[in-house]
């Protein structure tokens, strides 16, 4: 991981139902890796990674009625988004959600992962959202399973997720997808795009240079990458801060041929 100056060893392999997870340690940080990819970051002073967590945290402040007071997690693994936005949010109220028990143990092992302070449910994303009554203010879907090669996506359809998750969103909420960019997942992303483009009246895509991700962000309002200047103030390592500085957000325009495929 860049930015990590002391060497990190594998300390441990975890096999979940789910999953096999390589925990890699040095003085200063921990990160889980799946298949050679990093899935969760940790450090002891810093935040940011440069990496697919930024683009979440920082299209969660892109709401136009202010900061969130509420957010879901769709997806929790080691809690590094949310660690960032417990910075960013000291007062929020988070809720998370991941089918995966034994990774949470983990993380809440090497992680200090109770020390963001959130409720967390273990059930199928999904499944848990249908037919629930709270509202929350920012939704992240941040659901990836693992397979023999790669990481994959559970909900095939994008159009059925959306629809299923957008029913816990409240006024002038905003809801965010993290999208893998490289080769392989090229269709899901296409198709995921145009079903954001359906479903909100605005659509902007967070990315960040070193990162094969994009976090799409649909509401009523997206505002502008020009707000995240102002919570710059929240980081104290210049590291954080050269990071923060790369995140680029932009409207998202889809080509004629992508704009309405049936999910």
């Amino acid at each position: 991981m860049k930015g990590c100056r002391m060497p990190m060893r594998r300390h441990s392999t975890v096999e979940t139902e789910f999953q096999k997870i390589e925990v890699w340690k040095s003085e200063l940080s921990c990160e889980f890796r799946v298949s050679g990819a990093v899935h969760a970051w940790w450090h002891r002073d810093r935040y940011l990674t440069g990496l697919a967590w930024d683009n979440l945290a920082a299209a969660c402040l892109l709401r136009s009625d202010g900061p969130p007071k509420s957010v879901l997690m769709l997806g929790l693994a080691g809690g590094t988004t949310l660690r960032i936005l417990r910075q960013l949010l000291p007062k929020c109220r988070f809720t998370a959600v991941d089918i995966d028990r034994k990774v949470v143990e983990v993380a809440r092992e090497h992680m200090h992962l109770d020390e963001i302070g959130m409720k967390v449910h273990f059930a199928d994303a999904y499944r848990w959202a249908s037919g629930r009554k709270e509202r929350y203010d920012v939704i992240i879907d941040d659901c990836y399973l693992a397979g023999a090669e790669d990481v994959y996506r559970p909900e095939k359809k994008p159009g059925r997720g959306i629809d299923v998750l957008t029913e816990l969103l409240a006024p002038g909420g905003l809801f965010l997808t993290n999208l893998v960019t490289g080769s392989g997942h090229r269709r899901v992303q296409s198709r995921t795009r145009a079903a954001f483009k359906r479903a909100f009246a605005e659509v902007r895509s967070v990315v960040t240079p070193d990162s094969y991700n994009e976090t799409l962000v649909g509401g009523s309002k997206v505002l502008t990458g020009s707000r995240l200047r102002e919570w710059q103030a929240r980081f104290s390592r210049k590291k954080d801060l050269d990071y923060w500085r790369r995140l680029q957000v932009r409207a998202v325009q889809l080509r004629k041929a992508t704009d309405s495929p049936a999910d």
